[in-house]
């Protein structure tokens, strides 16, 4: 009976499941074929492995409130639990890690367990074609990173999965339809179906074209996103030219090297940190490094040799080290005041400013236009609040992380920028312009606000223009948690903030909240500025220390 169904369709294999049990009958799977020498071949001798890494525990994790049973085309994502931490813990990001500690004779039990929580097509995992096609680029890249090639029939479950609805990706103009197509390209690969390896290159290819602008950002204004999408195309990238794939086209690369050096100017040189805009939620995808979520040096040191055969100056990385990439002589030149779609920096020695501009070419994830960030060396002093969570518990975090009263901006009204339409939608988008040192916005009801940055001799002036039927604007300036002393114009702290304005003005010291880490929220201190009607210009002065 087992040996019938290496090659039975996913009908016959549930139907054997259900009398062998999943985890005997993915056993006898994964038993056949190169990834069966994954017992005893996946070494990495002479790649450091850092001494930080822990080898990963051997689990399939528990995915609560949900149905296991339930065929996912009837899962409601969004109608339970929030869905999104149980994708995170099941995206096989241990694989990779097991290669790299020698512990590849436990990918096999790690499948069978984590099959049997989990039979093809049914429950949240196989909810999303997206985490499909993760799962398959990180089980072929563990193993690659063996010297081998994945189990076949693993891969076909999961390129059925990522082809079922190839709609739904296109659709949502983000990280699913690069994922997606990665995945199946990968596949593809995998499986020696040249057919599927085209199609999905060639999805690759057209994804990347539509999304990625030529100045490197990227259609998710959101810098954890921007890395996902350099990570995802790195490892398809890397594993279609160690498994001889087709070449990516001219403008694809072009187009990711651009990718690259747009995330590199917004990292932290010293932490790797990146700023908390758009959707922030902990995606951490092929961590070879062990790095973690707050740290994207080992992705753009990978996406900076493959993309711009350049290092981002991180030439150390165990990661890039295990994946044989040699580390090249020239760095990435570091970006002094830039501009791209949607964005805005300016530097002044060691501190840096990011502001948050249009045009809105594809749909916000938050009110966060003319959001200000501002960082002092590692220091995030002017903060986004994150993104709290997908689904959260308490609904009133939706409103308030992605809303404007979680960015440094201007709120008319106590209305955020545009209505809401539901978790990830919003309705009547403001219109936007660019200005030679920001942008400007006006929303449906006609209020005006138009913000440019520039630096000075001590740190950076913010200059507001409002106008348009409006009581009353509140400017909020959301500030690194510690001492700060509120005074006549502004407060004082790790840096000294003073505000003017053409008309009288009422300042609040108050707590606000933001998300350090998906799913959590802590307290930050939050100055308000509160104008009238007859207000036309404030300026706020950064001074550094």
């Amino acid at each position: 009976m087992i040996t019938r169904v290496h090659s039975c369709k996913a009908k016959s294999w549930l139907d054997v499941a259900r009398r062998l049990g999943a985890r005997a009958v993915v056993l006898s799977l994964i038993g056949r074929g190169p990834l069966a020498r994954l017992r005893t071949g996946l070494r990495l001798r002479d790649r450091p492995l850092p001494p930080t890494l822990p080898v990963p525990r051997i689990a399939a994790p528990p995915a609560e409130g949900f149905d296991p049973h339930l065929p996912a085309a009837r899962l409601r994502p969004m109608g339970g639990p929030d869905i999104r931490p149980v994708w995170e813990a099941n995206r096989w990001a241990e694989l990779p890690r097991l290669a790299l500690a020698e512990e590849g004779a436990r990918l096999p039990e790690f499948l069978a367990d984590w099959f049997a929580a989990n039979p093809p097509y049914r429950g949240p995992n196989w909810a999303c074609g997206q985490e499909a096609a993760l799962r398959a680029l990180h089980l072929a890249l563990a193993a690659a990173l063996g010297g081998g090639r994945p189990d076949v029939a693993v891969m076909r479950l999961l390129a059925r999965r990522i082809a079922a609805n190839p709609a739904y990706a296109l659709a949502q103009d983000n990280n699913h339809p690069v994922s997606e197509a990665a995945g199946l390209l990968v596949c593809g690969l995998a499986l020696g179906e040249t057919r599927m390896t085209r199609r999905g290159a060639r999805r690759l290819d057209t994804a990347i074209a539509r999304l990625v602008a030529p100045d490197g950002s990227f259609a998710q204004p959101s810098p954890a996103y921007h890395r996902l999408l350099l990570d995802v195309v790195a490892t398809a990238e890397w594993l279609r030219r160690r498994w001889s794939g087709p070449s990516a086209a001219p403008l694809t690369l072009a187009l990711m090297a651009a990718a690259t050096r747009w995330l590199h100017r917004l990292a932290c040189a010293e932490t790797g940190a990146l700023p908390r805009l758009g959707h922030q939620d902990g995606s951490c995808f092929a961590d070879l490094s062990g790095a973690g979520p707050d740290d994207a040096r080992a992705s753009l040191e990978r996406a900076a040799r493959l993309f711009c055969g350049a290092s981002a100056g991180w030439p150390a990385d165990p990661g890039c080290a295990a994946m044989g990439l040699g580390g090249p002589v020239e760095l990435l030149v570091e970006a002094g005041d830039w501009t791209s779609l949607g964005f805005l920096g300016r530097r002044y020695g060691r501190a840096r400013a990011i502001l948050r501009t249009g045009p809105l070419r594809f749909r916000p994830a938050h009110a966060d236009l003319l959001h200000l960030d501002l960082w002092d060396g590692p220091e995030n002093l002017l903060r986004d609040g994150g993104t709290g969570a997908y689904n959260p518990a308490d609904p009133a975090w939706l409103l308030y992380f992605q809303g404007a009263k979680a960015h440094n901006t201007i709120g008319f009204d106590g209305e955020d920028q545009m209505p809401r339409l539901g978790p990830f939608l919003f309705a009547h988008w403001p219109e936007t312009g660019v200005l030679p040192n920001g942008g400007w916005v006006r929303d449906r009801r006609g209020r005006f606000h138009a913000r440019e940055l520039q630096a000075t001799p001590r740190g950076f002036r913010v200059e507001d223009r409002i106008a348009g039927p409006f009581s009353e604007a509140v400017l909020r300036w959301r500030l690194a948690p510690g001492a700060w002393r509120l005074k006549a114009e502004g407060v004082e702290g790790r840096m000294r903030l003073a505000v003017e304005a053409d008309a009288p003005f009422r300042l609040n010291l108050v707590e606000g909240m933001e998300s350090l880490a998906y799913g959590q929220a802590s307290p930050l201190p939050v100055l308000e500025v509160a104008v009238g009607a007859e207000a036309r210009r404030l300026v706020t002065r950064l001074d550094l220390r």
